[in-house]
Parts: C-alpha cells; structure tokens; sequence
C-alpha cells in the first residue's frame, strides 16, 4: 500500500462542506483479498478505481486527464487576461467614478437637509450665507431654473432669528497665512474686530526686532521669493516640514522685508557691520602720536554737528562698550514697541464695545483699564522718551536709573530714587498718577456688575422680556450650532431644485443666558485682576525682543570667530584651505542655525506676543466658522484622509 495526502480541501457536492482527502493504491493477490478491500474502502467513503494491467489503457487514460487539465487551464488563462483587461480599463476611469461617487454623496447628503412640503410639493432649505454673494445666489438659482425648464421659479425670502451668524472672513493668497495665525486662536465672533489685518505688519515687524540682521534677511528673502516664483511646481512637494514652510511663504517674505529694514537699524550683518555713511565719532590722535602698547577705548563726537543719519553708527562696533550701548538702546526699544502694541489692542476693545452698541463696556472696562494701564506704563514711555532727550552731560547731571524710579514709585510714592531727578515736581506728578491708577480698580470691579443688575431690574420692572427669553421665529432657532445647510457670515440661504424655496437668515436679535449677578460678579472679578496683574507681566514680556536680539547677534559673533574667522589670518596654501572649510561651515551652520532655527525661536515668540499680549486685550472670539458647501474642500479632505490611511 502507498498513500499520499491532497494538500488542500475537497468541497463535498452534495452538502458543500470542505473534506480532507488522501490518495492510497493498494496491490494485492487474489479476488477474495481484493474484493475485501474493496468493500472497506468503501464502506470508508472512498472512490475506488481498478487499475488494468493493460499499459496502454492506462498511458490512454492518463492523456485524457491532462488533456482535459490542460483546457481547464486555458480557461482559468483566458478568464484571468480577460478580468485583467477589464480591470486595467476600469482603473482608468475609477479615480473619476470616486470622485463622482463623492460630489454625488455630498450633494444628496446635503440634500436630506432640506424640509419637504407636501402641500406645494416643495423643497425648504435654511442656511447662511455671505450678504454680498446674494444677486449671484439668486442669478445662479434662476439659471438652473430656466436651464432645467421648470415652471415654477426658486424663491429666495428673508427670515429673522435669534442665531447668531457664523463669522466669514474672506482671504486671498498673502492674508490667508496671517488669517491662519489669528485663526489658531480662536474665531472671532461675528462682526468682531478681525486683527488679521494689524497682524499683517506687527507680526512681521516684532520677528524682525529679534532677527535683526542684514545678512541672514537677505538668505530669508531669497528663499521666500524663490517660493512666491515657483509655487505651482513646489505646490506638488508633500514633505511635511516644506510644506508648512512653504504655506507661509507670504508671510516669510513679510518677515524679511522687514528684517532688512531693522538689520539696517541695527547696522548689523553677518555680525558685521556696514559704514554706509560716515562715522559720527572722532579718534583723535594726541600730540606725540601714541606710545608702544596704547590701545584706543574711547572717542569723541565730532565737533560739527554732524550726527550718523540711519540706524547704529558703525564705530560702536567691536568697542568695549558696545554691549552695554546696544542692551540699553534695544531694553527700552522693546518697552516702547510693547506699550504701542498694547495700546492699540486695548483701543480694539472700545471699537467693538462701540459696534455692538456697549456702552457700559467702554465706561466699565475700556476707559478705566486704559486710564490704569497708561497712569503706569504710558508714564514710563513718557519718561524714557524724555530722557533721550536730555544732554544729561551738558546739564552736569547723572542720568536717573528709570527701572529705580519705577520700583521707588510703587514702593515709597513721593519720594525719587538715589535721589535723582527726572524733571522738576517729579514726585507729586508720580503719586498723582498712582492714586489714578488705584482708583480705576474699584471701578473696573463694581461699575459694570451693578450697572448690568440695575438695567436688568428696571427692565422686570416695567414688564419687559426677560433677557435670556427669546422666542422661536425660524427652524434655525431649535439647532444647537445654529448652522443651517450653507452658513457664512450675514445671512444665510441654499440651493434647491428649481421648486424649492430658499430662506435668508438675518441677525436680529443676540441670545443670552439668563441674567446671574454672582455669576457676572465673578468673571467682573476675575477679569480685573487679570488686567491689572497683565498689565505689568506682558509689558515685561516685551523684553523677549530685546534679549532675542542680542541671543541672535551673539551667537552670529561666536560662529563667525569659530568659522572662517579662525581662517582669515592664515597665510600660504593652509590659509586658502582653511578659508574655503572655514566658509562652508559658516555659510551652513549660519543657514541651519541663525536662519532656520533662530528663525523659527524668533516667530514663536512673537506667535505668542500677538496672541497672549495682543489679542487678550480685547478678543471675545466666541465665533464659529463659516464652512460652505465645498466640492474643492470635500474632494481635499478625501485625498488627505486616503493619504493618512495610507
């Protein structure tokens, strides 16, 4: 006996279940023997075949087998080609039947929104939409209507609501990077101030006050207009890291023109400096000439009048003193930019106050937070731009410590420190501004609570709505998101199949919650003390720009000494070898560190002056985003999602 087993299942016809089979051949003497064996095999299940001894009987029928093998193979051939050809035909066009699929989906998704009236057998749609895109809404709707044929017109009709609408803000190319940035803090509510468009310049200007440097703006500069000039081919690169860079290139290319300007300022490139016109300073020489040994630590100004016309004169470089000039110059540089930037924060607060029709906003936060933020720190600018002002030399006078007399104001009101004097009647004009400042505390606490409590009292009193009652006079109004089938800033409206009806929502009326004097007390509260603990921390936090911009120009210095610095003074065949490694390290090292690294360091930190420093002054940003109907954003989500799954 010899037996082999069939690697794979066998499907039983007559119930359809899988069967393990072994094939055996059994040789024996005599018929009693082999009908014996016959008749266990099959009482086991099995097929059993005689096998003649006839040769070519059996070399006939094993011909036949691979013969009938053979066609069932070249069917199995001919069907894989076949569904290879169609598979192949259909690959072609299976990127436009997703995408189709997809438009479809979307459209009959959006349509499941719609109110059916069986009574007019109409489609009823509410939505928003951008106030200014109405005629071309109602163009497009009649359009479609006579290109369809149909004879009853879509119709577009106004409802009010209590919603409020979502906020559209509309970008191109340059604003949309900077749109991004006020975005990634929040939505602005609608109709709030936008701060995109400041954001265009302060954030740009305040990146470039700690990257200050001529040489590495120039590197940025390049690369950013490099981006701008080949953005359709570079579109198509999908590196992570590129492609954020490469979002940004309007606003790296923002970011360098202005770093050129205070690389200028700070007549610093390459931590070299640039004598682009003549130096204010003298060394004159003493009679006799100098003595073996003598160094220069000093000059004088000259004697005609004649002062450096732009940025820093070039002679302050490589001095002794030129850390202790420049850190005073850019310290109180970056007060003077906080304050600025603060201040004009502040007055978007009263701008929105304003536009919404607050005015015990204006009167309980904006004016006496203005009046305490200025009795302080407005003060101090005051008082540096008087100092610079001053030949305190000429006067026979020291110069007064501004930080001593800042700390000597708050701690002994009245008196001046070490003694020094500012200006004549310095210290009642200094306790007079500190009782203002404390005064506006209490009014910042209680004005507004009360005020808000005695308003809602006298409205209960002569029977009005309460507040936090409103009344339902749109679908929209029972939709917790409050976003209908198109929403966008203004108003709203949708799309329907030539027999629908259209509706329009209008802002009418703000909801709120019920009135809570605690609860209104508390947050009155807790915004106070924010404000006034603010006020002090974020002007300090301006310092950033001043110690990134001697961070940036230091570490310039220490690479350009350890690079090719360490190579200029070698002579001979080591010297040209040395000044070629020497620059390429420096030109490298400058791009990976100074330009990429500092670069980024220097944008954070100014992300953070204008959310934290800027935009808490007067940003409620409780909006939410108008998100249209989009094939292009659905067909984009699509492909990232199918990028993500792999």
């Amino acid at each position: 006996m010899n037996q082999s087993e069939i690697p794979e299942p066998l499907i039983n016809p007559v119930n359809n279940e899988a069967v393990d089979k072994n094939v055996f051949v059994i040789f024996a003497h005599g018929k009693e023997i082999l009908a014996k064996i016959r008749k266990i095999s099959e009482s086991m299940g099995a097929e059993v075949y005689s096998v003649d001894e006839n040769s070519d009987l059996r070399r006939d029928q094993i011909h036949e087998v691979n013969s009938r093998l053979q066609d069932v193979q070249n069917v199995l051939q001919n069907t894989q080609a076949t569904l290879q050809a169609e598979l192949n035909q259909i690959s072609q066009s299976l990127s436009a039947w997703m995408v189709l699929i997809a438009k479809e989906k979307a459209v009959y998704g959006t349509l499941n929104l719609f109110s059916y009236d069986r009574a007019r057998r109409t489609l009823i749609a509410e939505g928003w939409c951008p106030t200014n895109d109405l005629p071309l809404i109602r163009s497009t709707l009649q359009d479609v209507t006579n290109r369809a044929g149909l004879s009853v017109p879509s119709i577009i009709n106004e409802i009010r609501t209590n919603k409020t609408p979502p906020t559209y803000l509309k970008t191109n190319k340059f604003t949309e990077g900077f749109q991004t940035i006020v975005n990634a803090y929040g939505t602005a509510t609608y109709q709030e101030v936008n701060p995109a468009l400041p954001v265009i310049v302060t954030f740009p200007f305040l990146f470039a006050v700690m990257f200050g440097d001529f040489g590495h703006a120039v590197i940025m500069l390049a690369a950013a207009l490099a981006m701008i000039y080949w953005e359709r081919s570079l579109k198509k690169v999908t590196f992570e890291l590129f492609a954020m860079a490469f979002y940004g290139r309007y606003i790296a290319l923002v970011m360098a023109v202005f770093s050129l300007f205070t690389g200028l300022i700070y007549n610093d490139a390459f931590s070299k400096s640039m004598t682009l016109f003549p130096s204010a300073w003298e060394f004159k020489k003493p009679e006799g000439g100098y003595k073996e040994g003598t160094t220069i630590v000093e000059g004088t100004l000259n004697e005609h009048g004649y002062r450096y016309p732009f940025g820093l004169d070039s002679a302050w470089h490589g001095t002794d003193n030129d850390l202790l000039f420049s850190n005073s110059y850019k310290m109180k540089m970056s007060i003077l930019l906080g304050w600025a930037h603060m201040t004009y924060s502040l007055i978007f607060s009263y701008i929105n106050a304003r536009h919404f029709r607050k005015p015990i906003d204006i009167w309980g936060n904006f004016v006496p937070g203005m009046i305490f933020f200025q009795s302080i720190f407005g003060y101090l600018v005051v008082c540096i731009i008087y100092k610079w002002t001053v030949d305190w030399e000429a006067a026979g006078l020291p110069a007064p410590g501004l930080l001593n007399m800042l700390i000597y104001m708050f701690l002994q009101p009245g008196t001046l420190a070490g003694g020094e004097r500012l200006y004549a009647g310095q210290e009642y004009v200094q306790v007079g501004l500190l009782l203002l400042a404390f005064v506006q505390v209490p009014i910042l606490l209680f004005l507004k609570p009360f005020y808000l409590r005695w308003e809602h009292n006298r409205a209960r009193a002569k029977g009005y709505r309460g507040i936090g009652e409103t009344s339902r006079v749109s679908a929209l109004d029972d939709d917790d998101e409050g976003q209908g089938l198109i929403n966008g800033g203004g108003r709203g409206a949708s799309i329907d199949d030539g027999e629908g009806v259209a509706m329009i929502s209008q802002n009418i009326d703000d909801e709120h919650e019920e009135f809570e004097f605690g609860e209104v007390m508390i947050h009155q509260v807790i915004h106070t003390i924010e404000f006034c603990l603010n006020c002090v921390s974020h002007t300090a936090s301006y310092l950033r720009l001043w110690a990134l911009s001697l961070a940036h120009q230091q570490l310039s210095v220490v690479l350009w000494s350890m690079t090719i610095g360490l190579a200029l003074p070698m002579t001979g065949i080591f010297g040209v070898f040395g000044i070629v490694v020497g620059f390429y390290l420096w030109f490298f090292l400058t791009i990976a560190i100074l330009v990429c690294m500092e670069g980024t360091s220097a944008m954070l930190h100014s992300l953070r002056l204008a959310w934290v420093e800027s935009f808490s002054k007067f940003a409620e940003f409780a909006g939410w985003p108008f998100v249209p109907f989009s094939f292009a954003a659905l067909l984009e989500e699509s492909e990232e999602l199918k990028e993500y799954l792999g």
